[in-house]
């Protein structure tokens, strides 16, 4: 496709990133960019979580961030779905966030660890209703035959959820991505682009950039 490469890839004006003045913890610069990307791009809570099957081959979606704080970076999912089961049997993951509109993207690799069953049950129950619903259908990624057979457990699932309001399935998980090395890209037009990667060394934040 010609078009390919006759498509803009970021706008003309593009923000200035000094690695001289990043903070010595990588989510603190991760909040701020985060929060800049808010005020340009939509849903910049968006990252392609990235896992491995037991095939160890690779697999990614994109899921919505639910938290990040010094521990790491958070994301949510039931047990029981195909990404769930892949964390239980390999416990790491990338996550990858791109803004094109700020040619920014962050790149974390890390451990994945759950959460307590009552921080998961909380996070299921800050979902709307409807989320709740498709949560308790289940059978995520299983084949689906006759759409009929979706509206009749989406119903059940329904009522259920409208009988049970406090209650949040055994499967939910909330999952802790704790960082070994976080990357922050920064696009330029000259194609120098500045790359920023904190990496953990014997528990403590190393900071190097990387050639484009």
């Amino acid at each position: 496709m010609s078009a390919l490469r006759g498509w803009p890839s970021f706008p003309a004006d593009l923000p200035e990133f000094d690695p001289g003045t990043a903070p010595e913890r990588p989510h603190e610069i991760f909040l701020a960019w985060l929060e800049d990307a808010g005020e340009h791009v939509l849903a910049p809570h968006a990252v392609t979580l990235s896992t491995v099957d037991a095939d160890d081959v690779p697999d990614a979606r994109v899921v919505i961030l639910k938290d990040v704080d010094a521990a790491g970076w958070y994301v949510a999912t039931s047990s029981e779905s195909p990404k769930g089961v892949q964390l239980g049997k390999h416990p790491m993951a990338a996550l990858t966030f791109f803004w094109a509109a700020r040619g920014r993207q962050v790149r974390i690799r890390g451990t994945v660890t759950p959460s307590p069953s009552e921080v998961s049950r909380n996070d299921f129950l800050a979902r709307s209703p409807e989320s709740r619903v498709e949560a308790f259908i289940g059978n995520q990624s299983a084949v689906l035959r006759d759409p009929a057979e979706l509206e009749a457990a989406a119903a059940e699932a329904r009522e259920w959820v409208a009988e049970n309001p406090y209650r949040a399935p055994e499967t939910w998980v909330r999952y802790l991505v704790a960082p070994v090395s976080v990357e922050f890209w920064q696009a330029r037009h000259d194609r120098r682009h500045v790359r920023l990667r904190y990496r953990l060394d014997g528990g403590r934040w190393v900071r190097e950039l990387l050639w484009p």
